[in-house]
Order: structure tokens, then C-alpha cells, then sequence
């Protein structure tokens, strides 16, 4: 299996920054895609950024000129650098990771989610 795990979330206060890292482990053969998203309480999970292999990206409205996304690809590492945090960006931050991974001598697509990392932004 694939695990994303995150880190770096926290509580701020409106206009700070913060860098959330998603390291992923496991058999991994490709990572394709990866993203950040995001649920907030009573709301659905959005997308924030994605990445392609390619480093293609796309952002949600929202946070257009204030996050950006970027991946290490050696390292199996993905960011989100946010910049001029908003009480409205407090949600959990979820890392998904999607490719392919090795089982046994075949590879296998994997679409892996962490377990999400808190950010709290007071206003």
C-alpha cells in the first residue's frame, strides 16, 4: 500500500504563513498526480492544488496568489506553501496521492489518502 503522511498544519493567526508536507511511503512505482484538499466542519472536502508528474498545476479560486503547491519527486515529497492565511482556510488539509505501486512483480493503480492535518486560522 501507499500512505501519505502530512505534516505542519497548526493554529495561526489571519495573515500568517504556514508549509504543510505530505511524505509518502510504500511500494511506489509512479506518483502521477498530487493533491491537496481540504474539508472544513459541515462543509463538503474541496480541492485546494494539484500537481501532475509533468508539474502541472491548478489551484482552487480561493487560494490562487496565496498557496502554492510543489513536489520533490526523488524524495516522494509534496507542499503547500500558504501565504496570507483567512479564517475562512481552517479545515482539515488531506494529501492524496495517486499512481502506481508495485505488488509482487505487477503494478497495481493506487489512489491513497492521509489522515489529514489541522489548520486553525484565528482571525
Amino acid at each position: 500500500q501507499v500512505q501519505p503522511v502530512e505534516s505542519g498544519g497548526g493554529l495561526v493567526q489571519a495573515g500568517s504563513s504556514l508549509r504543510l508536507s505530505c511524505a509518502a511511503s510504500g511500494a511506489i512505482f509512479s506518483i502521477d498526480a498530487m493533491g491537496w484538499y481540504r474539508q472544513a466542519p459541515g462543509k463538503q472536502r474541496e480541492t485546494v492544488a494539484t500537481i501532475t508528474s509533468g508539474s502541472n498545476t491548478n489551484y482552487a479560486d480561493s487560494v490562487k496568489g496565496r498557496f502554492t503547491i510543489s513536489r520533490d519527486s526523488a524524495e516522494n515529497m509534496v507542499y503547500l506553501q500558504m501565504n496570507s492565511l483567512k479564517p475562512e482556510d481552517t479545515a482539515v488539509y488531506y494529501c492524496n496521492l495517486r499512481g502506481q505501486r508495485w505488488s509482487g512483480l505487477n503494478l497495481r493503480s493506487y489512489d491513497s489518502w492521509g489522515q489529514g492535518t489541522q489548520v486553525t486560522v484565528s482571525s
